[in-house]
């Protein structure tokens, strides 16, 4: 359900600042199930998906922040609660906290922004545990009505807490499980065209596996080499209104992490990390008019599901269906009229279905480059296809470490001209607390 909420003049008169808050309110308060258009040719349409709580996708590190968003397969530090809490098994530090900060979407406004508190500590070589909390910020906000006649200020905002749990299955191989509580306060209780809003509330779970191998020799060289699956944020649909039962997904996510890292002399050592990236909740499936009576005049009774699934269904239908209910791209006669099937159905162009579910993978990668264990260079890219949100950039960052303390700081480019994710800065700050773990391989890469 999108909440009639107009958003006016803010305390800074920033007209920017109001596009990034409608967004982020429609974005969190929608799941935008009707796509727009379609078109004559193969060519597939614009069909984003979208889901409720956005802020929990959002990648909180400068280090995965820096190698385009391929963090799933990186080595263990505390940040892993967020990409792959099974990594942490195999950390070489016994404990970390690590504290990072993003302004965010600094194109549109200058007050949103995204701050990520996590820790872990390793009780033995098996069982390892952590903790971290998410705060997501949206600035100040005017609401108004209809009239433009100013209901209040307000200062809406999200937080995660997450409490996570590694276990050593073997040498090489770890499981863990993530459990989140997720509060959403958009509105503070505002009253919408009589509908009484209220605070999103949600609990969710992170699965992951990791396989890791430090004992490679390649090229005569020490090489080590990760393969990871998480499975993120299966928790109920959230809802932001008693009134009509509308609950929206979270933003669950399966990614599947590779990482190859080299030692090439004793002070030099290179990673290489790959991420697939998908959405695992409904796709929208494709409406429009359709002249179902034959009168020539289309009406609001008209309005018809053409392609793809009823999304309206529970989590674990949703996780499922999305692997099989891209509505591909609909096929119209010269006339610009739908071309129907005998059975009624409408023809969709052969293979578009198939290809549309490609087009839902994103892909990250990243590379790493550590000198002396004290500086790291990184750089990388993330692509998402046009038709399915256009979020294509480029990453780089740096890092430093001296003794217990390290910090990161990354830079997103973004390759489409006037992204709001444009110019993004991310920061970090690590703090390595205890010895090093016991059980660990000789490894000391601060990564």
């Amino acid at each position: 359900m999108i909440l009639s909420i107009f958003v006016s003049q803010t305390k800074n008169n920033m007209n920017k600042k109001h596009l990034a808050s409608a967004i982020f309110g429609f974005i969190s308060l929608s799941a935008l199930a009707q796509p727009s258009g379609g078109t004559t040719t193969n060519d597939l349409q614009l069909n984003t998906i979208t889901t409720a709580v956005p802020f929990m996708a959002i990648t909180p590190d400068s280090r995965a922040g820096g190698m385009g968003d391929a963090g799933t397969a990186l080595s263990a530090n505390a940040n892993s609660l967020y990409w792959n809490t099974s990594m942490l098994t195999f950390a070489k530090e016994k404990s970390e906290l690590s504290l990072s900060y993003t302004p965010w979407l600094r194109q549109l406004t200058n007050d949103i922004h995204l701050s990520y508190l996590s820790g872990y500590y390793k009780l033995n070589d098996r069982h390892t545990i952590g903790g971290a909390l998410r705060y997501f910020s949206l600035g100040e906000i005017t609401f108004t009505d209809a009239s433009g006649n100013v209901i209040r200020n307000d200062k809406p905002a999200e937080f995660e807490l997450t409490g996570g749990y590694a276990f050593r299955l073997g040498k090489k191989t770890s499981i863990g499980i993530n459990g989140k509580f997720v509060y959403s306060n958009l509105t503070g209780g505002l009253t919408v065209a009589g509908v009484n809003t209220k605070a999103g509330v949600a609990g969710a779970t992170d699965l992951s596996f990791t396989y890791y191998d430090d004992e490679l020799r390649v090229g005569g060289r020490d090489a080590a080499y990760t393969f990871a699956v998480t499975l993120n944020n299966v928790g109920n649909k959230i809802a932001y209104s008693a009134l009509n039962g509308t609950r929206d997904f979270l933003p669950m996510n399966l990614k599947i992490g590779n990482s190859y890292k080299m030692e090439l002399d004793k002070y030099n050592n290179i990673v290489f990390a790959l991420d697939l990236q998908k959405l695992v909740v409904p796709t929208p499936a494709y409406y429009d008019y359709v002249d179902l009576n034959g009168d020539g005049v289309t009406q609001a009774s008209e309005y018809t599901m053409l392609a793809g699934k009823n999304n309206d269904v529970g989590v674990i239908g949703g996780l499922v269906q999305s692997f099989y209910d891209a509505p591909g791209t609909l096929l119209k006669d010269d006339a610009g009229n739908y071309i129907q099937n005998a059975d009624g159905t409408y023809q969709v162009a052969k293979g578009s279905r198939f290809k549309e579910e490609l087009s839902e993978i994103n892909i990250a990668f990243g590379t790493e480059y550590w000198y002396n264990n004290v500086l790291a260079i990184r750089a990388g890219y993330f692509y998402e296809n046009k038709n399915k949100g256009n979020r294509q950039y480029f990453n780089a960052g740096i890092g430093f470490r001296y003794n217990m303390f390290g910090i990161d700081i990354s830079y997103l480019a973004a390759v489409k001209r006037q992204s709001p994710l444009a110019n993004t800065l991310r920061f970090t700050l690590r703090l390595y607390l205890g010895s090093k773990a016991k059980n660990t391989s000789g490894d000391s890469n601060p990564e």
